[in-house]
């Protein structure tokens, strides 16, 4: 089975034969590479080219976050399922206006729906916040009648602020609270883990691309520019709710993750260690959770599902079916 690998400690990686060995003041560690799909570094690591090229033969990614817990980059192995063809028709699709913007669309509409989801989930247990969902239920239906990228992104940014509104309902009695999206770095704890979150998230949707045919580079509601990748932001949106939002409802309500665990650096605040490897552990079970898919009748992961997301996305661009974006359907 393979497995994802999180260094939060500060080392050294090097290559040693045919495996990895970390070594730090504590001693060391090895990692059987045949088993490993990517490691994540939370840690001050330093690294060789030999060991970057075992990487790429071994065609595991590599992640690095920075003390805030941001995602800093990756080290991307060259593409061994890259096809021109499909890189083709990724262009074909940004570059012409009306198939760029059907399926940003579809990116920002099943990021709404599974934002009602979870509103809804939470309003069946008690928690206040069928309003918040009316009115986002009431801006996803103009997303129909738009045909400009901007437009979208505009009504997507309005409805993520209705949604965070409902962050401090839900978690009313925790001493989180939301006040205001910030970013680079994040003012509160509760900004902190979603900052944290999101860029597991954009992570892991990246190591599912590379797993496929598609170019990471090309993306169509997040403009394909100077920034290396973007299409791992798009796919993200959909998933973002329904497994980064969840869990942080979970860890926060089960008091697995709590305000002593974090503190304040250069202005902002950041996870402590053992805050960032509760959320990593409890990250990772969430992506071995299984459920039914509805189209194939198979229990799956839900990292299995974003791969079969990226697998639909690849049916759209060369024509063989409409792109539908997943919906959780509890």
């Amino acid at each position: 089975m393979e497995r994802v690998v999180n260094v939060f400690s500060d080392g050294v990686f090097r290559r040693k034969g045919n495996t990895i060995v970390f070594e730090t003041e504590k001693g060391k560690r090895y990692l059987p590479v045949e088993s490993i799909r990517e490691i994540f570094v939370h840690g001050e690591v330093d690294f060789n080219k030999r060991f970057l090229e075992f990487l790429s033969e071994k065609e595991i990614t590599l992640h690095y976050f920075n003390h805030y817990g941001y995602y800093m980059g990756s080290f991307y192995p060259r593409e061994h399922y890259n096809s021109g063809f499909m890189t083709l028709k990724q262009a074909e699709s940004y570059l012409d206006p009306e198939r760029r913007v059907i399926l940003a669309r579809s990116f920002v509409e099943g990021a709404a729906a599974n934002i009602l989801k979870i509103l809804r989930y939470y309003a069946s247990r008690g928690k206040d916040v069928d309003e918040i969902a009316q009115q986002i239920e009431t801006l996803a239906q103009s997303f129909e009648k738009t045909s400009k990228i901007p437009e979208l992104m505009a009504i997507e940014g309005n409805i993520r602020d209705l949604y965070y509104q409902g962050f401090d309902v839900i978690l009313s009695g925790s001493g989180f609270s939301f006040q205001k999206r910030s970013r680079r770095p994040p003012a509160n704890q509760l900004n902190a883990l979603i900052s944290f979150g999101n860029s597991m998230m954009y992570s892991v949707v990246l190591s599912e691309i590379y797993k496929t045919h598609l170019d990471p580079r090309i993306g169509y509601l997040h403009t394909t520019n100077d920034r290396r990748f973007s299409l791992h932001l798009d796919v993200a949106e959909i998933f973002k709710p329904i497994i980064v939002d969840r869990l942080i409802f979970t860890l926060v309500g089960r008091r697995m993750i709590a305000l002593k665990d974090f503190a304040r650096l250069e202005g902002g605040i950041v996870m402590s260690e053992k805050a960032r490897k509760v959320f990593v552990e409890q990250f990772d079970e969430r992506l071995r959770q299984v459920i039914r898919h509805r189209k194939i009748r198979k229990m799956v992961s839900y990292r299995r599902l974003i791969r079969l997301e990226l697998y639909k996305l690849e049916k759209h661009l060369l024509g063989d079916e409409i792109y539908d974006p997943f919906v959780a359907q509890w």
